[in-house]
């Protein structure tokens, strides 16, 4: 008999956490559910506690592939999905018992409705609170057309979405470090996003992350706003970016912000190419803001020669811009990053700059 909702879980080298993560699915008020972990070639013990998971408890189901990384698991897994709703969630997070029943009622009750997530308590590496870090928006205030695109973004690991929705749009595809927002792009053509306002979970922030790293933070900056590009073209009736598999390894290899660039130039018009230049160049600001790294030399003259490209945008954005480029700027002051400040900073905005590092602002 087909459950309520199918769970999908992809899973590496996460030994640590499987446990407490699965275990949190198990204790839903909900019980009408399965969980398929799909096990992305993990090299420690994570095979073994899945599989003795697996015998406690005849609702989860594991699947084993060699690793292709986070897009070919997740799809995986989805070719294995029946139920009406699909609950994504990951090894290293722990759900309330009441997240499933809170968010089947309310997609139940709102038919116009096609993903729902909610808010979450943040946690370290070692499970300890994280408190002060954003929660998500409303995802129906996206605007694909600013710079940075204001996504309409759930927390991945705690979205329920319906099946019918997920399969319409095709999946997962490869775009570089957002497959999540593009999922989230596509959904919204089919219908409303909400997050409610309810924390549903424990959500774990650490620095082994994907997007932990600054080279890995230039890949987001470029591939989160091809994804909003993508949506700009559908919305006007155009030929879709296609997103190769390889696409997410050139970017990496490329380096820097400006290689990466010259990698997404060919999938590109002209006009699309210059806002994808002073997008990813305020992604980037924003990232940096409260991710683990710093912007370097190479970045800061960037966004520095980027910056003349605001002026295709609204006032308001461009506004916006030039708030990140001092507070950007501020911050590489109070760390003592003269000659990166001074090189992101146009004259104009140094003494913001400077007023902000002093106020610690």
């Amino acid at each position: 008999m087909t459950a309520r909702i199918d769970v999908l879980i992809p899973a590496y080298n996460v030994a640590a956490t499987v446990r407490e993560a699965v275990d949190s699915m198990r204790k839903q008020t909900l019980r009408d559910i399965r969980i398929i972990v799909v096990d992305d070639g993990s090299t420690d013990a994570t095979p073994s506690i899945l599989a003795e998971l697996a015998r406690e408890d005849e609702r989860i189901s594991v699947l084993t592939k060699t690793n292709g990384g986070i897009v070919e698991t997740l799809n995986e897994g989805l070719k294995h999905c029946r139920a009406e709703f699909i609950a994504r969630f990951d090894a290293d997070d722990v759900s309330y018992p009441d997240r499933f029943e809170r968010q089947l009622a309310y997609l139940d009750a709102h038919p116009e409705c096609v993903a729902v997530g909610g808010a979450v308590a943040h946690m370290d590496e070692k499970g300890a609170p994280l408190p002060g870090l954003p929660q998500s928006g409303d995802p129906m205030l996206a605007d694909a057309a600013k710079a940075p695109a204001l996504e309409p973004y759930i927390i991945h690991p705690f979205l329920m979405a319906r099946r019918a929705a997920i399969e319409a749009i095709g999946g997962y595809r490869y775009v570089p470090n957002s497959e999540d927002s593009d999922l989230f792009w596509r959904l919204l053509e089919r219908g409303s996003l909400v997050n409610l306002p309810d924390v549903l979970g424990r959500y774990r922030v650490h620095t082994a992350s994907i997007s932990s790293s600054i080279v890995s933070g230039r890949v987001m900056a470029i591939g989160s706003q091809l994804g909003a590009l993508s949506a700009l073209r559908r919305r006007a009736g155009k030929e879709d970016i296609r997103f190769d598999a390889a696409l997410p390894a050139a970017l990496k290899a490329a380096n820097t912000l400006e290689a990466m660039l010259n990698v997404a130039a060919p999938l590109l018009d002209q006009d699309e190419h210059e806002h994808l230049r002073i997008a990813a160049a305020a992604k980037l600001m924003e990232l940096s803001r409260y991710r683990p790294y710093e912007l370097d030399q190479s970045d800061c003259a960037f966004i520095r020669a980027a910056l003349p490209l605001a002026a295709r945008l609204t006032p308001a954005n461009q506004s916006e811009v030039d708030w990140y480029v001092s507070v950007t700027a501020a911050r590489l002051l109070r760390k003592g990053k003269w000659r990166e400040a001074l090189t992101l900073a146009p004259p104009s905005a140094l003494p913001k700059a400077a007023a902000r590092m002093l106020l610690q602002r």
